[in-house]
């Protein structure tokens, strides 16, 4: 069988996570970038490079996203994903996805 938890009191699973993806059309001629915020299986807020901000998909969330949306520095470096995670990273995996047959 299991082993005993070791912290009785942790009764519950907690889990978060960021997904972050790149959609390439064409290339890099036009990218999108989507990144996700979840917390216990519950979409949070999203960051999508089309709209530019972050959107609250929760209460929680939607004060969240007002936060990192009131620093620009915050906002000026997710907008660039697109460039510095998606484009650069585009030209690295072409070879062993999009040229592969």
């Amino acid at each position: 069988g299991a082993p005993p938890d070791p912290c009785p009191a942790h009764t519950g699973v907690f889990q978060y996570l960021i997904i972050s993806k790149c959609h390439f059309i064409n290339g890099t001629e036009r990218v999108r970038f989507v990144g996700r915020l979840i917390y216990n299986r519950e979409q949070q807020l999203h960051f999508d490079s089309d709209v530019g901000v972050y959107v609250g998909d929760t209460p929680r969330g939607e004060i969240q996203a007002r936060h990192w949306n009131s620093d620009q520095e915050e906002l000026e470096s997710k907008r660039s994903t697109v460039d510095w995670f998606c484009r650069h990273n585009y030209e690295g995996f072409t070879p062993f996805t999009v040229n592969r047959r």
